[in-house]
């Protein structure tokens, strides 16, 4: 099963039956990106497709912000189940929704889209689910029992994943951002998740936390869960996320980047004895969040994990 194309655009859909007319089987689900020839959607998704005998293919799209409106529009009107949203698209299509789910409206944005039977559609996002059960499978506890940082947590994924970590009213939550004044905004709108009589003596259960190492040093002691919301590490000439010896045995590192698949930010953590994982499992879980958001059935995981381990593998 192979598309005409790798990669599809709003002057396609414009013509879709005629550019598809060769294609087998249909395409029904898509991401939405700019760039997003990248994205290993597809090769996650499209095996789940045949694990199930849904006669659907996951194809990518590039869509400018400009288009994005009038791209969406278009997928009920050609069959499509949905689409996921990668970056830039995530607050846009939060606007473009005719209604959005609780939980996504929290997390302030929107990553998949689903094509009701009406037409109309409805945006979910996967972030905070996903981040939750990647820590769930990768160290055996729950968030709810942990005391997390998030660096990056001015926005994006980082923001989701704090917010989601204030609904499973986390045992402490620290927020890192290179603008303090963004993650003062965030901790702002999670106040109300922390108002309850929990005490963790002297230190506060939630709290912004400059990005400088003296800073850091006071808070990492009061910390279980480290988590890197931020594209520090993504390239060989990135700095440090955090100083080496900052870093100790009982922490948890989760960093979300996949690519590469182990990043200056996880030798570090596991050379001073620290359990760590990237972001390939917090990505199977978005993914089978989407599938089951379309297609209202259990997703085939181990089809889906399979599929994401040989797309890293032929890399």
């Amino acid at each position: 099963m192979e598309p005409s194309k790798s990669v599809y655009t709003l002057a396609d859909l414009k013509n879709w039956d005629a550019v598809i007319r060769d294609v087998s089987p249909r395409p029904r689900v898509a991401v939405f990106g700019d760039p997003v020839e990248h994205s290993l959607s597809p090769q996650l998704h499209n095996p789940a497709l045949q694990a199930c005998g849904i006669d659907a293919q996951y194809i990518r799209l590039q869509i400018r912000p400009e288009e994005f409106d009038e791209a969406v529009r278009l997928l009920p009107k050609l069959g499509f189940y949905g689409t996921n949203c990668t970056i830039p698209h995530k607050f846009l299509a939060l606007e473009a929704m005719d209604r959005v789910d609780d939980l996504a409206r929290k997390l302030g944005a929107v990553n998949t889209v689903v094509c009701d039977d009406d037409g109309s559609l409805v945006g979910f996002n996967s972030d905070g689910p996903g981040f939750l059960r990647a820590v769930r499978e990768e160290f055996m506890v729950d968030v709810s029992d942990l005391r997390v940082m998030i660096i990056g947590a001015g926005g994006g994924a980082g923001r989701a994943v704090a917010v989601q970590c204030a609904v499973e009213n986390c045992e402490r939550l620290v927020l890192v951002n290179r603008t303090t004044d963004k993650a003062e905004a965030v901790a702002r709108e999670l106040e109300p998740y922390f108002q309850d009589t929990r005490v963790l003596g002297p230190v506060k259960r939630l709290a912004v936390c400059p990005w400088e190492t003296e800073a850091l040093h006071e808070e990492l002691n009061d910390i279980d869960l480290i988590v890197n919301a931020t594209s520090v590490g993504m390239k060989r000439t990135d700095p440090d996320l955090l100083p080496h010896h900052l870093l100790q045995p009982h922490h948890f590192a989760f960093d979300m980047i996949y690519s590469p698949l182990e990043t200056r930010f996880l030798k570090s953590a596991e050379d001073r004895g620290a359990r760590t994982t990237n972001g390939l499992p917090m990505l199977l879980w978005q993914g089978v969040f989407s599938f089951e958001w379309w297609f209202n059935r259990d997703a085939p995981v181990d089809a889906m994990r399979k599929g994401l381990m040989d797309a890293i593998a032929s890399r």
